[in-house]
């Protein structure tokens, strides 16, 4: 009988992105094996289909209180302890609650870090130092070394095109992402005619959400040298933006925001010449179907969490004194608050598009 493994995959859109080398080597070592993924409901759309064979929604609590907290991690233990046995198990979040659930799960071998007190739930247990140093993708890849076989760098996963400094380009493992293959059940937002650019401006942290009236005008600015009109994407919390910005005629905004999960970006992304993102889940989407990408980046770490994929990735800081701090709130006592994001000017962005993009 062929073996039976549990992989618990990240909470988060750009971190489920950050995994697909992860999951290529895991079915590249385990041809034969049942994977199963057990994810939270917001990233069960793009989980990668084509490399698995089943994925298990985890529970919700029903209101937010410890109890219901707590019901809903031992209803979600129960629930992969059912669909068992699991010879193995990797915890990609560095959660306790992810470790719990494999534990409780009775996976007989439990793989992760032993970060957040979890080192007891797990068998064997990786640790956390040298890995909170390097990209999240290593870190993932970090879990299965010993069958992965990954001779390249898992940097250079998708290659490195000759435009990204390094001429000529590394050839990658993987050179292109099927969002036909692994996300066959999702309706697709249809692209607009002709030529046209995306625009994320979400975000959930505040530290990685450059300001509005920052993008207004590198709407206008690209309006106005590209006569391109450009599509706003995002999720329900970005519709009040898109409907401020698409006020603005002069911008050329279409509003495609709320029309379903992100893996139904995927033809808009890859259609577009070029997109602009906040360092957010949709960055990752955008890189990861091929797109151009230009980012205003605020406070996160991009030696840890930048954007891979076959799309051209091109990053805007403004490193001060602070950055990275990695928190989602700035926390700063003195001095002007979100500086780094604040001092991202409109023209390093469009230096990046004009210069790097524009075909």
């Amino acid at each position: 009988m062929s073996a039976k493994i549990l992989v618990r995959a990240p909470n988060w859109i750009g971190d489920q992105v950050l995994a697909y080398p992860f999951f290529h080597y895991l079915r590249q070592a385990y041809p034969r094996a049942k994977i199963t993924v057990a994810c939270v409901p917001w990233v069960e759309a793009i989980q990668f289909r084509n490399l698995v064979d089943e994925v298990i929604v985890l529970p919700r609590p029903l209101r937010r209180t410890l109890g219901a907290r707590l019901e809903a991690l031992e209803s979600a233990g129960r629930l992969l302890k059912r669909s068992g046995p699991w010879e193995l198990a990797f915890s990609l979040p560095n959660s306790f609650s992810a470790a719990w659930e494999l534990f409780r799960a009775g996976a007989r071998e439990r793989r992760g870090y032993t970060f957040d007190g979890r080192g007891l739930l797990l068998k064997p247990g990786l640790p956390w130092g040298p890995a909170s140093r390097i990209h999240r993708a290593e870190a993932y890849v970090g879990l299965l070394k010993a069958e992965a076989f990954a001779h390249a760098r898992v940097l250079d996963f998708w290659g490195v095109p000759p435009e990204n400094d390094l001429d000529p380009g590394v050839p990658g493992v993987v050179s292109i992402f099927d969002a036909e293959k692994a996300w066959p059940k999702t309706e697709q937002v249809e692209p607009p005619p002709g030529a046209y650019w995306v625009l994320a401006p979400g975000s959930t942290a505040e530290s990685r959400r450059w300001p509005i009236e920052r993008f207004a005008a590198l709407a206008r600015r690209i309006a106005t040298e590209t006569g391109m009109p450009g599509v706003v994407v995002g999720g329900p919390a970005e519709a009040p933006l898109a409907d401020e910005l698409c006020r603005d005629r002069s911008l050329k905004l279409l509003d495609r925001t709320a029309q379903g999960p992100v893996s139904g970006l995927a033809r808009l992304f890859a259609g577009a010449r070029f997109s602009v993102c906040n360092d957010s889940g949709l960055a990752h989407i955008a890189a990861l179907c091929g797109s151009a990408v230009a980012i205003a980046w605020g406070g996160g770490d991009p030696k840890r969490t930048r954007p891979l994929g076959p799309g051209k990735v091109r990053a805007v800081f403004n490193p001060v004194e602070c950055w990275p701090c990695e928190r989602n709130i700035c926390a700063r006592a003195q001095g002007p608050r979100l500086e780094c994001l604040a001092g991202i000017q409109l023209e390093a962005v469009w230096k990046e598009i004009s210069g790097g993009f524009r075909a």
